[in-house]
């Protein structure tokens, strides 16, 4: 594999600090090349402006338009230039980061934010149908994913019926809204609960479960999402009523609903 390690986390001396280390030392032993984004190390600018696109700020910033120029004349911020060559190298991405509110650190979410511009990570357009190539067929096609998050919550809690919501649909907007739209598959995420009671023992059972997934990453199936472009919605884009039921929400968007994280 060609991995870029999407990482999250202010503190090296973490217990997502110490996993980071561990994966990295996993792809080195399996003969994997990778390159590694610390967001936090790196002092990511999360947030988007003008100046990302070399647009003049005396004139509205129409986001999606400015920076789909931006990308096709070559000016987007030489930051998000080097993030996206990165992403172009690679075959996998991990991202990895500690649950904190049900999602993504912000200075994660604001990577995504200004690095998957239109033209890069999606815009595709099917000329037969005239259809948005996207979910499961756009830019990133060919490229897979794997989201490995610690959570303070014990794994049960985090099941389908956990008092925190079961871990695939919090993770949906980022999974299915966000890679799988852009093309990239997702395999099931790695949850290492408990992480604020972590025992040597716990890391250790933490440690060997990373390895395993990495060890297997290449051959695990991905979470079974539908395709837009392939019968399942209907041409205003909505499920046809015969799929949604008996899993209504996020489930539905599945061909099988997705087992529930172990930990």
């Amino acid at each position: 594999m060609k991995v870029l390690w999407l990482f999250a986390h202010p503190d090296q001396r973490s217990l997502s600090g110490a996993l980071k280390t561990e994966g990295l030392r996993t792809l080195d032993t399996q003969g994997h090349q990778y390159r590694v984004s610390d967001l936090y190390a790196m002092k990511w600018n999360p947030v988007v402006d003008a100046a990302d696109y070399d647009h003049d700020p005396a004139d509205r910033l129409l986001v999606g338009e400015a920076s789909q120029h931006a990308y096709a004349h070559g000016h987007l911020s030489p930051d998000i230039d080097a993030e996206q060559q990165k992403l172009t190298w690679a075959d996998t991405l991990i991202i990895q980061f500690p649950l904190w509110w049900y999602g993504m650190p912000a200075i994660l979410k604001g990577w995504f934010d200004r690095v998957f511009v239109k033209g890069f990570a999606f815009g595709l357009t099917d000329p037969a149908t005239g259809r948005p190539r996207r979910y499961g067929d756009g830019r990133l096609t060919g490229k897979r994913a794997m989201v490995i998050t610690t959570a303070g919550a014990r794994a049960a809690t985090l099941g389908p019926r956990g008092v925190n919501g079961d871990l695939n649909d919090l993770l949906f907007p980022l999974q299915h809204g966000t890679l799988w739209y852009t093309g990239i598959s997702v395999v099931p995420p790695l949850l290492i609960p408990g992480a604020d009671r972590t025992t040597p023992t716990a890391y250790a059972t933490a440690a060997t479960r990373l390895r395993e997934r990495l060890n297997t990453l290449p051959t695990t199936a991905p979470l079974p999402f539908r395709h837009q472009n392939t019968g399942d919605y209907d041409d205003n884009l909505l499920l046809h009523p015969h799929l949604a039921d008996p899993h209504p929400g996020p489930a539905a968007h599945y061909t099988t609903p997705p087992p529930p994280p172990p930990g």
